[in-house]
């Protein structure tokens, strides 16, 4: 709190100095959406030192009405209008190449147009991105709209994840630029491949429910549409410098070549970042990349953008969960958030440097191809191409290091406090990190030389350390521990292409949609710890072989796809060929009609190089779905709107539902999920007051769903089998209200409020198999009437943002969360029929603080920016991995807040801060 008292105080003085003025007063707007442009330039012409708009894109200018008025924004044209005391509303068009009405962005993405598209809807514009994100996770900016639900998960730099109105990653949409990022196998995104969309993002669109968008995406709970920045049209650059908490470092550099007299126009960004995590053990960097080649020739009816944008990055993580006992009994006094019990040390080329056995590690560049044709004055063909080359992965231990107390150092399904404070198992220093040291010595120790006793004088590996998972011949050491790689990488192309046809009121549009999706698993060595070999065992195919090959954990490096592998190694191809159409009638007035189908044939392949001898390649499955949508808008007057979309999707199962137990058999019981969902809304937009209301139904049926469950074979046996649950039901049903109110010109407040209620419908019966698919007997889940966990189903969010002085902006903002329900697994309470239900956690509140300052700087633009995020440092459970009641008895000692002590949990961050500078030319 100093230094922000010490920078608002340095920056009124400055601002108090300049000399005061006639004013000049107006607000600039987004053309098209009607947006304010938050940050839009505004000068006389022949004096570049200037003003900004504010958080209300509103603009207050010390001068004399006197010559011409300039107003430019990046990626926006530049107008010039004669200056005058008010300017009223001036609304700037978008000019950047990808970004304008005729790409891909606008017609395949499909943007909400405020009082016309039936969606519910929340933008989130490029400068509240670029000042409110800082060193937070990209995802939990939009935690200030309705139906979102963020969190940092283990809190390692981009383990982030988010959910929205109940529904995960898997069932939300996810689209860069026009293309799907959802993983093609499982659905899931992985925010640290897109750790540069905080430089990069010039506006993220959340459209909640069944969206505006044409492509057959695992829409669920609705479509995230993230654009980046394209060429920019205006010459210029800016260098920006961020720091924060615990030595988080970010240095950006951007630079837009403008256009030429040809129509070329280019636009660069080169970024790094590094901290030590908030969480301990969880260091991290990485490099952010992007370049766009943009060409559009004056007079021309075509452009052209060429885009790339990648962020390799490697970083520790926090995987294993932590008991509210444990981040008690470890760490700092009291509820120490940082615990993180995957941290250690080791010494390496004579130095102490922090070591954790959980490291991801990735780099997947998307590049983009688009190309707009204006065929005539009522005929528009956009075409995106685009292709993708991820690789990497995540390490983890590998061994069966349990069998060496020394250095058993992850517990499995207990916490740390029973494993290392009562059973006394590990090795861990003063403060309770693991020593790897120990771990390196313990494998030279114990293993003999390979081969020794059994005189195999004749081997390469005669006499080295070999260590294995579980083979123990040869004086071969299977109470090791070594680093492995467990991979996921894959290389992905598709296109998008879009026929528009736009006469008076009515709109029609034909699309394809196609992708090809390779998926490359496989464990690789990334450290042997002291041994010179593994004795690998995983490839059913080989009597196994000794390995002393490795990679290391760096996405810019050889990450082993051509290397030898350990464990398994597996591929999945996936293929998808959509069409869509669309058609509209819009009155240019009140009425707005809009008819959506689609239909989609996704086909399923895997090949299996280790585990499957017998069946190598399985038989290519292919499934059709489809959906079809709409909707209503209907503009009462002026300031009043109501709609109303209802539709219908039938989604393909996942890539594990079809190849069930990671065998390459395909399921003989497939069956498509079907999402039902209706929505109806209000809108109010006046003078002083926006205000959107609206509430939504969504039903989602013939989920199938996998679990491990303990069977009795007997009175006296237990074995562990596979459920395959099928025909799973939820309903998600809620009301969400969000609004800005402006009660002069140097104030905003804005709002949300979001109640929902999802259950599951009923209960589910189940088939157990084996391994080998043998029947084992049934299962029933009791789940009916039982909360949807894992996604808060109440938030509300209040936000202020007060002009203190010209350039001087401070806002604060205020988050409450409630009906957060701990994420259940069906393998415990809910076999018993009697089961006590979803565990609700307890609610909270988070308070966030801001300063915003701009001004001139060399001739140039600066602007400084200091957020304080959890200002008040409020402990809280942000998620919760297991759904253990408190008993009647137990005492005060045992619970927190009424939690047992023993559930596994991750505790949001406490206070944490970043300030930046950022100087434009």
């Amino acid at each position: 709190m100093k230094l922000i008292n010490r920078l608002f105080i340095l920056t009124v003085m400055m601002f108090s100095s300049l000399n005061i003025f006639a004013q000049i007063t107006g607000k600039v707007v987004d053309s098209k959406t009607g947006n304010e442009l938050i940050g839009a330039n505004v000068y006389i012409e022949g004096n570049t030192r200037g003003t900004s708009t504010n958080v209300s894109g509103e603009f207050s200018l010390n001068s004399e009405p006197s010559g011409n008025l300039v107003v430019s924004f990046i990626g926006y044209e530049t107008l010039t209008l004669p200056a005058k005391t008010d300017m009223g509303t001036i609304t700037l068009s978008s000019t950047a190449l990808g970004l304008d009405e005729a790409s891909v962005i606008a017609n395949v993405v499909d943007f909400a147009q405020n009082r016309e598209t039936p969606v519910a809807v929340s933008t989130i514009g490029p400068s509240e991105i670029a000042l409110k994100v800082g060193n937070m996770e990209f995802p939990e900016v939009m935690n200030r709209t309705p139906g979102v639900y963020a969190t940092k998960q283990g809190g390692g730099y981009g383990d982030s994840r988010i959910s929205l109105r109940g529904f995960d990653q898997r069932n939300t949409s996810f689209l860069i630029n026009g293309q799907p990022v959802n993983d093609m196998e499982n659905g899931w995104v992985y925010w640290s491949n897109w750790q540069g969309l905080t430089d990069v993002a010039s506006g993220i669109q959340i459209q909640r429910g069944l969206g505006a968008s044409r492509l057959a995406v695992p829409s669920v709970g609705g479509t995230v549409s993230i654009s980046t920045k394209a060429a920019e049209k205006e010459q210029g650059g800016s260098v920006a410098e961020t720091i924060g908490n615990d030595g988080f470092v970010k240095t950006s550099v951007t630079y837009n070549t403008g256009t030429n007299d040809n129509g070329w126009a280019s636009s660069f960004l080169l970024s790094k970042w590094s901290g030590d995590g908030y969480v301990y053990g969880t260091q991290g960097e990485g490099w952010t990349y992007f370049g766009a080649v943009g060409y559009e020739p004056e007079g021309s009816d075509h452009s052209l953008n060429l885009a790339l944008l990648g962020a390799g990055q490697w970083h520790h993580q926090r995987d294993a969960w932590v008991s509210i006992r444990d981040y008690e009994n470890f760490g700092e006094e009291g509820i120490d958030r940082r615990w993180n019990t995957d941290a250690g040390f080791m010494t390496i080329d004579g130095d102490r440097q922090e070591y954790n056995m959980r490291r991801n590690f990735y780099n997947k560049p998307l590049a983009t191809f688009n190309w707009d044709w204006d065929i005539n004055e009522n005929l528009t063909l956009n075409t995106s191409v685009y292709g993708s080359a991820g690789r990497g992965g995540g390490t983890g231990p590998r061994g069966q290091n349990f069998r060496n107390s020394a250095m058993d150092n992850h517990p499995y399904n207990k916490d740390l406090t029973q494993h290392y404070l009562i059973d006394s198992l590990g090795t861990r220093d003063e403060n309770g990190f693991i020593d790897f040291d120990v771990v390196v010595a313990e494998n030279i120790a114990t293993t003999n030389g390979y081969g020794t006793t059994d005189s195999l004088t004749s081997s390469a590996f005669y006499g080295q350390l070999i260590g294995s998972n579980g083979y123990r011949d040869n004086d071969v050491n299977r109470a090791v521990e070594v680093r492995r790689a467990s991979m996921n990488s894959h290389d992905w192309v598709g296109a998008i292409s879009n026929l528009e046809y736009n006469k008076e009121r009515w709109t029609a549009s034909l699309g394809v949609d196609l992708r090809n999706y390779k998926g490359y698993h496989y464990r690789s060595l990334n450290d042997l710890m002291g041994l010179d070999g593994y004795y690998s065992t995983g490839n059913q195919n080989s009597m196994g072989q000794i390995v002393n090959t490795t990679i290391e954990a760096n996405p810019f490096r050889n990450t082993g796809l051509n290397s030898p592998k350990i464990d398994y190694y597996n591929v999945g191809i996936v293929r998808w060929a959509g069409l869509n159409g669309l058609l509209e009638y819009n009155d240019g007035d009140q009425l707005t009609a809009v008819v959506q189908a689609g239909v989609s044939n996704q086909s399923y392949q895997r090949e299996d190089y280790f585990d499957q001898p017998n069946l190598p390649i399985s038989d290519v499955a292919s499934i059709t779905g489809g959906y079809v949508k709409g909707g209503v808008n209907y503009n009462i007057d002026e300031k009043s709107n109501v709609f109303f979309n209802t539709g219908m999707i039938s989604r393909q199962p996942n890539f594990d539902a079809v190849f069930p137990n990671f065998a390459n058999l395909v399921n003989d019981d497939l069956q498509n999920e079907n999402i039902t969902s209706l929505e109806v809304g209000y809108g109010f937009l006046g003078e002083d007051l926006t205000l959107n209301v609206n509430a939504y139904n969504t039903n989602w049926g013939n989920r199938f769903v996998t679990q491990s469950v303990d069977v009795a074979i007997n009175d006296t046996t237990m074995v562990e089998g596979i459920a395959q649950f099928r025909d799973v039901d939820v309903i998600h049903k809620g009301v969400e209200v969000e609004a800005t109110y402006r009660p002069t010109s140097n104030l905003r407040v804005n709002g949300m409020v979001s109640l929902g209620d999802w259950r599951y419908t009923k209960n589910f019966d189940a088939t157990i198999f084996d391994d080998n698919q043998n029947e084992l007997g049934t299962a029933t889940l009791y789940t009916e009437g039982a909360k949807v966990g894992d996604a808060a189903q109440v938030t509300a969010n209040l936000g202020v943002d007060y002009r203190i002085a010209k350039g001087l902006n401070i806002d604060a903002g205020y988050r409450f969360v409630d009906g957060l329900y701990a994420d259940y697994s069906i393998n415990g309470d809910f076999l018993n029929p009697d089961n006590a239900g979803a565990l609700k956690l307890p609610s909270y509140g988070l308070a966030d603080l801001g300063l915003t300052a701009r001004f001139g700087l060399l001739g140039n633009n600066a602007t400084f920016r200091v957020n304080v995020n959890n200002l008040f440092d409020t402990v809280y459970i942000a998620e919760s991995n297991t759904n253990i009641h408190a008993s009647e008895d137990a005492t005060p000692e045992e619970l927190w807040n009424g939690i047992d002590k023993t559930n596994f949990v991750w505790f949001g961050f406490g206070r944490t801060w970043n300030a930046s500078l950022k100087y434009t030319f």
